[in-house]
């Protein structure tokens, strides 16, 4: 695609400043591990809607009210349709903190208004940008089965929960996570993509895995335009799963010196993309940060108000925090249901707006729950 500049976008010294004041807030962090200030589990709310669809995954935590959107409101992505078909779930449903939730759309995979690859499985890749602008992953199946897997897409809607664009090919293949961040008119989108080979390898390794920085410029009551796509990172490990569906990069997350990181979900490990605002060309799978240890299929990830990394494991139940330069600090199980203990239960997390708290679904009984 060829890159054409935002309206308004900044120079590129000063994206590092956009980053900066797009973080949370610098309030003073005292010592020891941002874990250790929090003990207690609950449960917030049912994430099942009207229509059934369960296996939440997707979870964002809004900072501004506009429109349907509610300031302080988390909404939540299902992957899995109600007969528990994964790839086929199409809905978002926003909790409020005292437990109150409404669905904020169902999106008609019939209906939509450009290409989405294999139709419509909303996966953890969720955000939203300035202006109302929700964007979800898809990466759509027809029976529930890795074998129907298709490229998907980025689905677009507004701030009332209607799909207005579709943002496909060019790099998209499975789009399973995504953070992002929005300066001057413009925002930055990192995306993870786990299905390039994977179907074709049938259960076996494979290394294509990507990172995608998706630059998409402010075009005020109409969707935000994509004007270049630059693959950032590259042959992360990745292989359908029967009970997954499909396992590797999952979550991301920017740290203030521009830095990528991913959770190599594969290999129970967090690599590091530097300058990944600007950079042109890939990293590969950047450098190691930190490997095995508490980490146990890493699968989404937060960065708290220090900088350091939050991952939730998808094989125990239990979140993890590690330090940009690799030292896992702190580990503590949030859920033990299932046999093992927490497996298949963790997926999407995020941070409450005053720092303090960190909510995150519970796939193992359908419900967003909150760690504070």
């Amino acid at each position: 695609m060829r890159l054409r500049a935002c309206s308004s976008a900044l120079a590129t010294a000063a994206l590092t400043v956009g980053l900066t004041a797009a973080a949370p807030p610098g309030q003073a962090v005292g010592p020891g591990a941002f874990l250790d200030r929090l003990h207690t589990v609950a449960p917030v709310a049912s994430t099942v809607p009207g229509n059934g669809d369960v296996n939440p995954y997707g979870t964002f935590t809004i900072e501004r009210s506009i429109g349907d959107l509610r300031r302080g409101n988390v909404l939540v992505s299902n992957f899995n349709d109600q007969a528990n078909l994964q790839g086929t779930g199409t809905t978002l449903v926003q909790i409020a903190p005292n437990g109150t939730a409404t669905t904020f759309a169902t999106i008609d995979p019939a209906h939509l208004p450009g290409p989405c690859p294999g139709g419509v499985g909303l996966t953890t890749a969720l955000t939203v940008l300035p202006g109302g602008w929700v964007v979800v992953g898809s990466l759509p199946t027809v029976d529930g089965t890795s074998a129907t897997a298709k490229a998907g897409c980025l689905l677009v809607l507004d701030r009332h929960g209607t799909v207005r664009e579709t943002i496909a090919g060019d790099g998209i293949n499975g789009p399973w996570d995504m953070t992002a961040v929005s300066f001057g008119g413009r925002s930055e989108l990192f995306v993870t993509n786990v299905l390039n080979g994977t179907v074709a390898a049938g259960g076996a390794e494979v290394d294509r895995g990507t990172v995608l920085r998706i630059t998409l410029c402010d075009e005020g009551d109409r969707p935000p335009r994509r004007i270049a796509t630059t693959e950032i990172g590259s042959n992360f490990p990745e292989r359908t799963d029967p009970a997954a569906l499909v396992v590797g990069p999952t979550g991301v997350g920017l740290g203030r010196d521009g830095t990528l990181y991913v959770a190599d979900t594969v290999l129970s490990r967090i690599t590091a993309i530097p300058h990944a605002l600007t950079r042109d060309h890939s990293a590969g799978t950047g450098r190691v940060v930190t490997s095995g240890g508490s980490l146990n299929g890493p699968l989404g990830m937060a960065v708290t108000p220090g900088g350091d990394l939050l991952t939730v494991n998808g094989q125990d139940g239990n979140i993890v925090e590690t330090t940009p330069g690799g030292r896992q600090i702190a580990t503590k199980q949030i859920n033990a249901e299932g046999n093992p203990a927490g497996a298949g239960a963790l997926f999407g997390l995020a941070l409450d707006l005053d720092h303090d708290a960190v909510y995150f679904v519970n796939d193992a009984d359908n419900t967003l729950e909150v760690l504070e």
